[in-house]
């Protein structure tokens, strides 16, 4: 009886188990050949270099934004700015400050956003 959309035969199956055996159970590589294990770590190659960290503000904020108005239809106003981060499920801290925006503004990107939201509103 044919198994649904499985590539291989009940042979090459079980073919295959039976080749991967020893590895499954032992929990490390068992090739007799040196040359087809990975090579371990050398004592004298270099640290890698831990992950960076934006201290920037503006760039923090502007990488947040970014993360939920991805794939965001632009040029969009507040209204739907606060929509698609209501819709997915941004931090509230976020959608206030997106809140505070002025109405009336349309927006051409995240980074306008992100400078709408680090400026402060000119006076009228």
């Amino acid at each position: 009886m044919q198994r649904g959309s499985d590539r291989l035969s009940r042979r090459q199956d079980d073919e295959m188990k039976h080749q991967l055996k020893g590895l499954l159970r032992s929990g490390h590589p068992t090739r007799t050949e040196e040359w087809h294990d990975p090579e371990p770590v050398a004592e004298d190659d270099p640290e890698l270099a831990p992950p960076r960290v934006h201290t920037d503000p503006f760039e923090a904020l502007r990488l947040e934004l970014g993360r939920h108005l991805a794939r965001t239809p632009f040029p969009a106003h507040r209204g739907d700015l606060l929509r698609i981060l209501r819709e997915r499920h941004a931090p509230d801290p976020l959608m206030e400050r997106v809140a505070g925006l002025p109405g009336d503004r349309t927006y051409r990107s995240v980074q306008e956003v992100a400078v709408a939201l680090v400026r402060p509103p000119h006076p009228a």
